[in-house]
């Protein structure tokens, strides 16, 4: 497959253009012409991207990228410019979709979690700029926070952080917004949702989401966005058979 024409896919698809983003979206790094094999990460790291060339990638997709716009101009140097340099060296294309790839409707961040954790009835969630950064609905199956809380540690294989005054309240309904989205639980409690999952919180988000009488949910930054990726993934390899594609993981415990 052409570069260009995978730059095209993940465009149509995604839908970057429509989002006001912290970081450039699409291709960061350009590497080699031809594409056969994809690999897909949460980040654009130097675990990550030895990981993919060991594989024999030559072209690594992630939802965090190697650039961002408030760091603004940078010399290639450190730890970050070996990542860059790694990269360039290896002539690997380098994709990344942060917004774009939360929000999307079908294997976005927050939509791939609900359906793990067992969902119905999802709509967009928690609007940022004109764009939703989320997704909201219903559990299959209503749950009491303090096992929901088991639940979500079993999907994530991560620990998870609770903020809840009481852990016998009855989760019907849920907000999610992937990784660092700490104060979007209002936006659940606007919506009227029981619950808002995430992956980090902040020491005076637990006091604000008790005394508000919502249950928060703090599942870990890198394990609640690990299942977008897979997602888009796996809708590569459906549209595109003749391209192998494989997912790496990481042990980030944030």
């Amino acid at each position: 497959m052409n570069r260009a024409d995978l730059a095209k896919y993940f465009e149509e698809l995604l839908k970057p253009h429509l989002f006001e983003d912290y970081a450039p979206n699409g291709l960061q790094i350009e590497g080699q012409k031809t594409v056969k094999k994809v690999a897909f990460s949460v980040s654009a790291t130097q675990d990550s991207i030895h990981e993919a060339l060991k594989w024999g990638a030559d072209t690594l997709v992630v939802h965090h990228g190697v650039l961002w716009r408030h760091q603004g101009a940078r010399p290639l140097t450190g730890a970050w410019g070996e990542r860059v340099k790694l990269a360039i060296k290896s002539d690997l294309n380098l994709f990344a979709y942060h917004l774009p790839l939360d929000s999307h409707e079908e294997v976005g961040n927050a939509v791939s979690l609900a359906y793990r954790i067992g969902m119905k009835e999802l709509s967009p969630f928690a609007a940022y700029k004109r764009q939703f950064l989320g997704s909201q609905g219903k559990l299959l199956v209503p749950m009491k926070a303090k096992d929901f809380a088991k639940h979500l540690e079993k999907i994530l294989n991560h620990p998870v952080v609770m903020a809840c005054e009481n852990d016998e309240k009855l989760i019907s309904s849920l907000g999610i917004v992937t990784g660092g989205a700490n104060n979007e639980w209002s936006e659940a409690l606007k919506a009227g949702l029981d619950a808002f999952l995430t992956g980090e919180i902040s020491e005076y988000n637990w006091h604000d989401a008790r005394e508000a009488g919502i249950a928060y949910f703090a599942g870990g930054h890198h394990a609640t966005e690990k299942f977008g990726p897979q997602s888009l993934m796996e809708r590569l390899r459906k549209d595109h058979s003749q391209l192998e594609v494989k997912f790496f993981d990481s042990q980030n415990p944030a």
